[in-house]
């Protein structure tokens, strides 16, 4: 059955079940928060919401060092888990904080601001275990359906909030999201044992060590990962001038706390069925046969197309057709197409600077482009003006995806000599 979905050899099946839990209740649990967050990140307005990002980039220059410091000196199957349970304890206070309604309004920025950092820390560690378990390889052929699992939890996680939010009250949601974060904490330790089995070298899933800012320097030092990162800001920077102007539609259309939660909610639901689609039928076909380089060109294209048409027509329902199409390019296509390209990495490159990018960089983007269009809107552009002015930038980002598939094909053929070094009775993951 597993096979009509995904190319998986018999070795492999178990892990790849495991991969697709583990990543579909990590994006559950956080996307039953997501719309709790936004309605409470915007409901000051987009001032507000151009502070939080700043803010939240702040606390992610503190923490990127804490998390470079633990793997460098834990194995994998020790941080991944505390990093995990940490994020859990907060939580279950934040829900605690919040149902006593204790400094309601600076609870809910501090939540907004916590959410942001958990989000992209949780998957930067989820997407480097993976790179860390499988080899470029397996990344072309599974890695499609693992991420389907992540779309899967989403819809989940937006299903919850739309049937819930307004019985149940947003705050109630909280505890979900806590139960399913153990659940991908148990699913590290059946992957760390999976990996075991497969008699991997010992340095795998041994610390990684170097210093606390090494994420930084391996950034600074690389062409590949300096692109990367690259890559990340251009996607950031275009999606914070979406994000904006997607609070500015659901003003006209909700009112109230509620109403405004399934309002994002909503919005949030189509994108992801039209990414679970592609994830399911396309990603894997289209990386195979097309290669790389057409499935990390979709994004940026579609974003360039996208804003020329909401320049003209800043309807709701254009923007969410625009988001879907978008969304499902970037999560479907460009975002397993980047994963493949960490597996050509060091184990240290994995961990500390894809970290650094999915974190520092990440949300130093959303400062970048919040402060862009609120410069811009500033000097009486309006939103189409806006839109147009950001356009070169979709085209930047293409030239970097672009030169990434290149270079991803001449790290590919350096590793071919040693792959095929590897007696043939060594399992190679």
């Amino acid at each position: 059955m597993l096979k009509r979905f995904v190319d998986v050899r018999e070795e492999e099946r178990g892990a790849v079940l495991w991969s697709f839990l583990y990543f579909f209740t990590l994006m559950c649990g956080y996307f039953i928060l997501k719309p709790v967050r936004d309605e409470m990140g915007t409901a000051g307005g987009v001032k507000d919401l151009k502070k939080l990002w700043t803010a939240t980039f702040v606390v992610m220059m503190v923490a990127v060092p804490v998390y470079s410091a633990l793997v460098a000196r834990w194995p994998r199957k020790r941080v991944i888990p505390f990093v995990y349970r940490f994020f859990l304890l907060n939580l279950l206070g934040f829900f605690a904080l919040l149902k006593l309604g204790l400094g309601s309004e600076l609870v809910a920025r501090s939540f907004y601001v916590w959410l942001s950092v958990y989000n992209l820390f949780v998957v930067s560690v989820f997407w480097s275990f993976m790179a860390d378990l499988f080899v470029s390889e397996q990344g072309r052929r599974l890695f499609g359906f693992i991420s389907a699992g992540g779309t899967a939890g989403i819809l989940m996680g937006l299903l919850f909030v739309r049937q819930l939010a307004e019985p149940l009250g947003p705050v109630n949601l909280i505890l979900i999201s806590a139960a399913l974060l153990e659940v991908s904490a148990q699913c590290v330790k059946r992957l760390s044992r999976w990996a075991y089995d497969m008699q991997s070298p010992p340095s795998v899933g041994a610390p990684v060590g170097g210093g606390v800012l090494s994420g930084l320097k391996l950034l600074a030092t690389s062409p590949f990962l300096l692109a990367l990162g690259l890559q990340t800001v251009f996607y950031t920077v275009t999606s914070s001038f979406l994000y904006i102007l997607q609070v500015k539609l659901v003003d006209t259309v909700a009112s109230g706390a509620a109403a405004r939660t399934t309002a994002f909610a909503n919005i949030e639901l189509w994108v992801q069925l039209a990414t679970l689609i592609i994830q399911a039928f396309v990603t894997g076909r289209l990386i195979s046969k097309l290669g790389l380089a057409v499935a990390m060109a979709v994004a940026p294209v579609l974003t360039a197309l996208g804003f020329l048409g909401l320049s003209v027509m800043p309807a709701i329902l254009l923007f969410v057709g625009v988001r879907a199409l978008r969304g499902a390019a970037h999560y479907g296509l460009e975002r397993p197409s980047r994963e493949i390209l960490f597996t050509t990495v060091s184990r240290e490159e994995k961990y500390k600077a894809k970290s650094f990018i999915d974190t520092v960089v990440y949300r130093g983007g959303d400062v970048v482009g919040g402060w862009m269009e609120g410069g811009l809107s500033a000097l009486g552009l309006g939103v189409g003006g806006v839109l147009l002015t950001a356009m070169p930038l979709a085209g930047l980002w293409l030239a970097i995806s672009l030169y990434l598939s290149r270079h991803a094909r001449v790290r590919n053929r350096a590793a071919e000599p040693a792959l095929s070094a590897v007696p043939s009775d060594v399992p190679v993951r």
